[in-house]
């Protein structure tokens, strides 16, 4: 009984689903990156919010594993991309610093085939500058199906685009893929960062990664930066940009904006 009720609810979770993206119950929310090195904010990842009539806010967990078992990821994927590379432009034209702006992409986005034609599209109707848009796989996804993904980033990033692995050092990964895989950043996972004050494991993963990267001539981004000790760890060990809540919480367009407009110099 339990099984046949939840495969009911995903199906009633998946007709909502398919209506949010008709009817526009879609955000996109966004969190700041602050760049170590200058103090200032120069990125923000795009974060996808549903805003459900009944059920009010609908969280990202709830229902991003379902779009990708439903192939909806591609639909949600390109709402957020035009989303984000229009407001991207937005702010420009509201006269403030250009930023990258962040979308994360789905392996379902790169197995379709249409990816790069889309980005070189949107970029194109937008008319934002493409070293102003970024791309994130997980590495895990990522290690599913490398080839085709050399490929396909090696085409994005003629293009002009950014390219970045999220969720870096969970994969079961060989990490020889990084000599190959075009990418100009990492996102180290926000569980090593979680752990740098207790005790010498985190503190020496994440110290290893940052020196790796530098070595490659990546840069470096830390997720989920919490408190002052993070960062400062962060600091010293030469890592290039931060994201989380001691920076800012995701928000809305016009609270970046704001933030933005103070171009605020942060601890």
């Amino acid at each position: 009984d339990s099984l046949q009720a939840s495969t009911l609810e995903r199906l009633q979770l998946e007709n909502h689903l398919r209506k949010a993206i008709e009817e526009r119950q879609l955000t996109v929310f966004y969190q700041p990156k602050l760049c170590l090195a200058t103090g200032k904010l120069n990125a923000a990842e795009a974060l996808i919010r549903w805003e459900h009539p009944q059920w009010g806010m609908v969280p990202p967990s709830d229902f991003i594993g379902l779009a990708e078992e439903t192939g909806l990821i591609v639909p949600l994927g390109e709402f957020v991309l035009r989303q984000a590379c229009w407001q991207a432009c937005e702010w420009q034209r509201q006269g403030l610093a250009p930023i990258r702006v962040s979308v994360n992409l789905s392996v379902h986005q790169l197995r379709q085939g249409k990816l790069v034609s889309l980005v070189r599209q949107v970029l194109e109707e937008t008319g934002l500058d493409p070293q102003y848009l970024e791309l994130e796989l997980t590495e895990s996804q990522l290690l599913d199906s490398v080839e085709h993904i050399i490929a396909t980033f090696q085409q994005l990033r003629d293009l002009g685009v950014k390219l970045a692995i999220d969720d870096f050092g969970t994969g079961y990964s060989s990490l020889s893929y990084l000599k190959r895989i075009p990418v100009d950043y990492v996102k180290i996972d926000q569980t090593f960062i979680r752990g740098l004050g207790q005790g010498r494991e985190d503190a020496a993963i994440t110290r290893a990664i940052i020196a790796m990267a530098h070595g490659l001539a990546l840069k470096v981004v830390a997720e989920g930066v919490e408190d002052q000790q993070q960062l400062d760890f962060l600091r010293v060990e030469r890592c290039d940009e931060v994201q989380g809540y001691l920076i800012s919480r995701p928000m809305q367009a016009e609270g970046l904006a704001d933030l933005l407009r103070k171009n605020a110099d942060f601890p």
